[in-house]
């Protein structure tokens, strides 16, 4: 590299950028999960051995007590007349992310978006002012984030 004041041009050839170019890209993928980047893997395993029922995963989606879907998000699938808007549509979504990639977002979604309103549905702990019969238990048990799985991917039917 050339020193700077020397008169000559600012512009790194392709051989000094490299070592740069290098290092940057150990940070792609902790940038990508922070402004919620759908380029890093973000799947997880499955919780139970036990396969997800869809029409267990419906009675959760629609359960004011435990899913409750529908406060934010909105689903055709589902004929319910109040459907909310602070999350985006799940029209398509079981086509659109693979069941991995639902879990991950299902289990800790302040994973992707850390200032998200989404509750980790799966998290036990790392929360504040939580009541004592709730403290260190998920939302959602294992099973329940599967068959949530299933019906989504099912398509709502």
């Amino acid at each position: 590299m050339r020193a700077p004041g020397s008169g000559t041009s600012p512009i790194r050839s392709s051989a000094e950028r490299q070592p740069v170019m290098a290092r940057a890209t150990h940070w792609l993928p902790a940038l990508a999960l922070l402004f919620g980047s759908a380029a890093i893997a973000t799947e997880q395993p499955p919780l139970t051995d036990k396969p997800g029922n869809a029409n267990r995963g419906r009675a959760v989606f629609l359960d004011r007590q435990r899913g409750h879907c529908l406060l934010c998000h909105q689903y055709s699938a589902v004929d319910e007349g109040f459907q909310g808007n602070i999350g985006p549509s799940l029209d398509g979504v079981g086509n659109q992310l693979s069941a991995a990639a639902l879990r991950y977002r299902l289990v800790d979604s302040t994973r992707l978006n850390p200032q998200t309103v989404m509750p980790a549905y799966h998290r036990q702990g790392g929360f504040r002012d939580v009541a004592p019969a709730f403290r260190n238990r998920p939302v959602l048990t294992a099973q329940e984030i599967e068959d949530l799985i299933a019906f989504l991917r099912a398509g709502g039917s």
